[in-house]
């Protein structure tokens, strides 16, 4: 088995096809795009295939240690992941293959009008050993 990370943008990656931005939609389409969420998520479960989901909130803040007693950095020339991240699901599955096909899936909740958004996920495998590394 094999973890993958299916990650859920704001923006950042190609347009869906159905690309009306969440924050226009109804009241209806929302819980239905959540609903399609779980409903997915308990499939998985079934299946042993789901880890962990999370959708994330628009909110955040950057924060890094500086030295003892130290404030927060928050400035740099940093992606701001509250622009970027929506949200993620881990998966636990046999093969590539089977991750790219639940991606697929995933990809096609509904959005406006009822109708699949055919999102782009990234998809992307934990690390199984901390990587090698050659001086």
């Amino acid at each position: 088995m094999a973890k993958y990370l299916l990650l859920k943008h704001y923006r950042g990656a190609p347009a869906a096809v159905n690309d009306v931005p969440m924050d226009q939609w109804t009241p209806e389409e929302v819980s239905a795009h959540v609903q399609y969420m779980r409903d997915f998520a308990a499939r998985l479960e079934i299946t042993g295939e789901f880890v962990d989901s999370q959708a994330l909130s628009p909110e955040g803040t950057f924060v890094r240690y500086d030295g003892e007693g130290r404030l927060p950095v928050t400035d740099g020339p940093f992606a701001e992941t509250k622009d970027l991240i929506a949200g993620w699901m881990v998966i636990d599955v046999d093969s590539y293959e089977r991750a790219l096909e639940l991606a697929g899936e995933l990809s096609a909740a509904p959005g406006a009008g009822g109708k699949p958004i055919h999102e782009w996920l990234e998809l992307r495998p934990f690390l199984s050993e901390p990587p090698t590394i050659t001086e």
